[in-house]
């Protein structure tokens, strides 16, 4: 397994794995009837009845007729069996320690995130939070990373729609910056940013989508064209504990604005990553929202060498086109022609 080394002189991580990325073969193991392609379940959702049945795959025998399936994933990024070496500065390495969980959220081939049922949404969601929970009870877990992409340049080659849990030993830079500086701007003025961010942009020009508890809007300096926020508008730092209430808001929103993004650019590819708070103790914490960045240009080197983004396409008018095409997607979800 690999290890992740930090950056000669910031606290950039990279995993440097031994991930076998070219070995894909042409069944696919996500599919149902290859379950023996991938290590046994511990969660596989059945429904039964009319009733969701929480079964899980035995040495022996493999659960049949799934509607989600979880399980550990068999290259993964980060492995509990890495050895425990650390290397000292300035070629600092430590071990790339964690777990790498699968989510297959549909059996069904070439069925999109993005048109998803929304009840499908938030019993993916609803497994999402059991498992971030467990993760959070085991050794030398300090943060569990959430994410899906869709389409080849977002690099996922498998069809089938799936989410990714990789448990990291460390806070990622993104999520540690992000909660150093909602805790300065608390202390400052008494307010969390994220909720200041919400009163801004609730009816401004940059706005999508509010449902359910949630809205969704183009940030103010977007790293990509047309990417998109899904905020709780209720302040919230731990989505281990937002109810099932908050889920299916979340599952509703989800579905509409991915739907919207998908008709608006054809076969976009995406990545989809979830801001959570660390929920380990004595850590700062971040109002959690989920960050969908579209991938429609390639980066030059401005973007790749300095970090300064040029966006060929202004967030409002990104927000006036997502917007269109996201309130459509959200009428026919209901009914409304």
């Amino acid at each position: 397994m690999g290890d992740m080394r930090k950056d000669y002189l910031d606290e950039r991580f990279t995993i440097v794995s031994k991930k076998d990325v070219t070995a894909s073969g042409k069944r696919n193991p996500y599919r149902p009837g290859n379950e023996k392609m991938t290590k046994p379940s511990v969660l596989s959702l059945v429904a039964q009845n009319g009733i969701l049945q929480r079964l899980q795959d035995t040495d022996e025998e493999s659960v049949k007729g799934w509607a989600i399936r979880v399980f550990e994933e068999d290259d993964p990024v980060v492995s509990t069996s890495t050895e425990d070496t650390y290397s000292e500065r300035p070629h600092y390495s430590e071990p790339a320690y964690g777990y790498h969980y699968i989510v297959v959220a549909s059996p069904e081939q070439d069925e999109s995130l993005a048109f998803m049922d929304s009840d499908q949404w938030s019993n993916i969601l609803m497994v999402v939070q059991d498992r971030l929970r467990w993760l959070y009870t085991q050794k030398r877990v300090t943060y569990v990373a959430v994410h899906a992409s869709y389409g080849d340049t977002a690099g996922s080659s498998n069809r089938i729609p799936h989410m990714h849990l990789i448990t990291l030993p460390t806070i990622p830079p993104v999520i540690a910056a992000e909660a150093k500086m909602t805790s300065k701007i608390l202390n400052e003025k008494g307010a969390c940013p994220i909720c200041q961010i919400i009163d801004i942009e609730r009816n401004g020009p940059r706005m999508i989508l509010k449902t359910g508890g949630f809205v969704a809007f183009c940030p103010w300096s977007p790293r990509y064209p047309y990417e998109f926020w899904i905020v709780p508008e209720k302040h919230t730092t731990s989505f281990a504990k937002i109810t099932q209430k908050d889920l299916n808001g979340l599952a509703t929103i989800l579905r509409a604005t991915l739907g919207g993004l998908s008709r608006s650019i054809d076969n976009v590819a995406y990545s989809m990553a979830f801001h959570l708070s660390p929920e380990t103790k004595n850590t700062k914490q971040i109002h959690w929202h989920v960050e969908v960045y579209p991938l429609t240009e390639a980066w030059s080197g401005l973007e790749r060498g300095y970090g300064i983004f040029v966006n060929s396409k202004s967030p409002e008018d990104a927000a006036r086109e997502l917007g269109i095409s996201c309130r459509k997607e959200l009428a026919g979800m209901m009914g409304v022609t």
